[in-house]
C-alpha cells in the first residue's frame, strides 16, 4: 500500500475518480500540504507543475493506501510525460510519494489555481480522461501521448455538441444505444453500436447494427479578396481518394484544419490561414455548420469564406513540418473558381459549397470597394 500526494488536476475529484476506477466514497484522501513547494501553470499547455519553492506551500490531496492497481493506474495516466515519483515529507508529518514533472522541457508560469482551471478544462479533461483510462492495460503510456491531442479534440467535439443550432421540427424521438464499442482508436476512432430508435408512426424499430467514425470538429475557410475578385486554394494529398482508389490523390480544397481543444472555430480557421497559406484574414462570413456524412461520420464541420488580401502570385509550397503538411497554393479568379466547380473538375463539397455562397454573394462582398 502506497500514500501519494497529488498537487494538480488530480485534487478534482471526479477526475480522479475516472483514474482510480472508482467513486470518491471509496477512495482515501485527506487535504495535505507540501512545504516549500509551489504549483504553476505550464506555459507549454494546460497544466500544472510542481517546482521547489523555499516558504511555499503546494496544496493537495494524500491518496491513503492505494493498491498496487491503483498505482498502476495513475502511473498509466501520467506516465508518458516523464513523471517521477518521489518520496517527500508533508507539513503533519506524513511521507509521500509525489510525481514531478521532468526537469527540462517544462517552464513554470503563472501560479497554478484548480477553480480556475475546472472552470475552463474540468468537464473536457473528465471526459478525455475516460477514453484515456479505456485503454488501461491495453496501450503504453508512450502511445496514449500521441494520441492524446486528438483524444481531447474528439472530448471537445461532444461538449460543442450540445449547443447546436439545428434541430428545429424534425423529430426529437428516443434512441436506445444498448452498446458502443471502440473497435479501432488511433488518430481517428472508429465506433460499432447496437441501438434502436423510436419510429416516425410510433414504437421502436428492431434492433439494429451501426459503425459511425468518429472524428473531430473541423474549420474550412476559402479565402477571397474583393479587390482582385480572387480566391485561394490549397492543392495536397488526400487518403479519402486512395481509399476510394481514385487516381487523383491530389486535391483542390478550401483550407482546412481540426478545431484544437479549447479553440473557437473562427480562431482556427484564421489559424489555418497562417498556417497553410501565411495569410491574414480580415473578415470572416460563415456560410454553413454541420456534418458532411451523418450517415456515417462524427465529424462537424464549420464552413467560412475569408476574406483578405491576396497577392497577385502565390503558388508555392507552404504547411506545417510538425504535422508532416506538404501544400501547393494556387490563385484563382472568381470564373475560374466557377468553371472549376461548374465543370466539376474539384471532387470538394465544400470548395463546391463555397463558390456557390460567394457567387451569391459576391456584389455584396465587392460593393463598397
Amino acid at each position: 500500500m502506497k500514500n501519494l500526494f497529488v498537487y494538480g488536476t488530480l485534487r478534482h475529484v471526479p477526475l480522479l475518480e475516472i483514474v482510480l476506477g472508482r467513486p470518491a466514497a471509496e477512495i482515501r484522501y485527506d487535504n495535505a500540504i507540501l512545504p516549500d513547494h509551489s504549483v504553476f501553470n505550464a506555459q507549454e499547455g494546460a497544466f500544472p507543475l510542481i517546482k521547489s519553492a523555499p516558504g511555499g506551500d503546494a496544496r493537495g490531496l494524500l491518496l491513503i493506501n492505494l493498491s498496487d492497481d491503483d498505482v498502476a493506474r495513475l502511473d498509466f495516466y501520467e506516465g508518458g510525460y516523464g513523471y517521477a515519483l518521489r518520496t517527500k515529507w508533508l507539513r503533519d508529518g506524513r511521507t509521500a510519494e509525489i510525481y514531478f514533472p521532468p526537469e527540462e522541457g517544462v517552464t513554470a508560469g503563472a501560479p497554478w489555481v484548480l477553480g480556475r482551471w475546472a472552470d475552463h478544462w474540468a468537464e473536457l479533461t473528465c471526459i478525455a480522461a475516460k477514453e484515456v483510462m479505456s485503454y488501461f492495460g491495453t496501450r503504453t503510456p508512450e502511445t496514449i501521448v500521441q494520441m492524446y491531442p486528438m483524444i481531447r479534440a474528439r472530448a471537445a467535439s461532444q461538449i460543442a455538441a450540445r449547443d447546436v443550432r439545428h434541430g428545429g421540427g424534425t423529430l426529437n424521438g428516443v434512441v436506445d444505444v444498448m452498446e458502443r464499442t471502440r473497435i479501432y482508436s488511433d488518430f481517428f476512432a472508429l465506433d460499432a453500436l447496437t441501438l434502436s430508435h423510436e419510429k416516425f408512426r410510433g414504437g421502436m424499430s428492431d434492433t439494429l447494427k451501426r459503425a459511425v467514425f468518429i472524428g473531430a470538429d473541423a474549420a474550412i475557410v476559402l479565402p477571397y479578396d474583393p479587390i482582385r475578385d480572387c480566391v485561394l486554394l490549397v492543392e495536397q494529398l488526400r487518403v479519402g481518394p486512395i481509399g476510394r482508389g481514385d487516381a487523383v490523390a491530389w486535391q483542390y480544397e478550401p483550407i482546412a484544419g481540426r478545431v484544437d481543444a479549447g479553440e473557437q472555430p473562427m480562431d482556427c480557421a484564421r489559424r489555418e490561414a497562417q498556417e497553410e497559406a501565411g495569410l491574414v484574414l480580415d473578415v470572416l462570413e460563415p456560410i454553413a455548420e454541420g456534418y458532411p456524412s451523418p450517415g456515417t461520420s462524427s465529424e462537424f464541420y464549420y464552413v467560412y469564406v475569408g476574406v483578405t488580401d491576396l497577392p497577385e502570385y502565390m503558388t508555392g509550397v507552404s504547411g506545417l513540418d510538425t504535422e508532416n503538411e506538404d501544400i501547393r497554393t494556387h490563385i484563382l479568379t472568381f470564373d475560374a473558381l466557377m468553371t472549376l466547380v461548374q465543370d466539376q473538375a474539384a471532387a470538394n463539397i465544400p470548395l463546391s459549397l463555397c463558390a456557390y455562397w460567394l457567387a451569391h454573394n459576391r456584389d455584396r462582398l465587392r460593393a463598397n470597394l
